[in-house]
């Protein structure tokens, strides 16, 4: 298959990150070499997007603090990136109305990406309020004109945004997004675009607990988005899906990640990293980024925090 015709592939997670672990990070890296080596797709972004404040959970600090080690986290990747639409939303939103947010998102700007910038120092949290004058979306110089959208294949509202754009003058260009973030975009000429859902098995074991999700979002997300599943601690993902009617039936959108990394919970879990950051243990450097664990101990989350 030639890079037109693959599927492009914008990973999405969300959760609480709290904090946010090399674990999760090792997920969006090992979901895009899997994906890649399929020779179906090409991964061009990954999207980290914390829970809203009102979510609920014990022991989950301001969305302020979560945001920003999320982007010390991911300050030298140049494709993940922060999102903070959901934690700026006036309540808890639905994992399904995030990815729809997305999606609808890709199809205003038609196939504009963005990757993160190399330095992180200048650029904040996307979305986090600037004082400076708000600056035309297209920045560069050498482009004459702003690009077009030629026209958007499929229907509007399905879960598969075919966008064919106007490739401009030059190859790349400086871009903001309606979130004033600062970043590289590359527009690309009559392609699939798909926003699939990130996660572990133990997200994808939760569909099967009767009442915890509302069976019309569990539709969506997994019949229209699709779900990449990144197994943990040798997880049976096909004993999971076996126990969910609607993981059945749309078996074929989800996509388990197989290769021969273990994948112990505790590189991911965040609750494990609480505690070791509670009880002083050396090993928390094991679940953490360095730039994490400094704005913990210099913000003094979680220290005396439980759960």
């Amino acid at each position: 298959m030639t890079e037109t015709t693959k599927t492009h592939v914008i990973l999405l997670a969300c959760g609480s990150f709290n904090p946010i672990t090399k674990g999760h990070i090792q997920m969006f890296e090992r979901a895009r070499d899997y994906l890649h080596k399929t020779g179906r797709f090409i991964v061009i972004g990954g999207i980290v997007s914390p829970v809203h404040d009102s979510y609920g959970k014990q022991g989950l600090v301001s969305s302020r603090h979560r945001l920003i080690m999320c982007q010390l986290a991911v300050q030298n990747s140049d494709w993940i990136r922060v999102d903070p639409w959901e934690c700026y939303q006036d309540t808890w939103q639905t994992t399904c109305s995030v990815l729809e947010h997305h999606r609808d998102l890709m199809k205003r700007v038609t196939g504009c990406i963005l990757s993160n910038v190399n330095t992180p120092s200048m650029t904040p949290v996307i979305g986090q309020p600037q004082h400076e004058t708000p600056q035309p979306i297209y920045q560069n110089g050498n482009v004459p004109t702003k690009p077009t959208a030629a026209k958007i294949l499929g229907k509007v509202g399905e879960s598969l945004s075919r966008i064919c754009c106007v490739r401009p003058p030059v190859e790349r260009f400086t871009f903001v997004d309606e979130n004033a973030n600062l970043g590289t975009v590359m527009r690309y000429e009559e392609i699939e675009l798909r926003i699939l859902l990130l996660c572990g098995s133990d997200l994808l074991e939760s569909f099967c607990i009767p009442g915890l999700w509302n069976e019309a979002d569990m539709e969506v997300i997994v019949g229209d988005f699709g779900i990449v599943v990144v197994p943990r601690d040798a997880a049976d993902t096909d004993r999971i899906m076996n126990h969910s009617s609607i993981l059945r039936k749309y078996k074929n959108n989800i996509m388990v990640v197989k290769d021969d990394i273990n994948h112990p919970m505790s590189v991911v879990s965040s609750t494990k990293s609480r505690l070791a950051l509670q009880h002083g243990d050396g090993h928390v450097v094991d679940y953490l980024s360095q730039p994490v664990i400094d704005y913990i101990l210099k913000s003094q989350l979680y220290i005396n925090a439980s759960g």
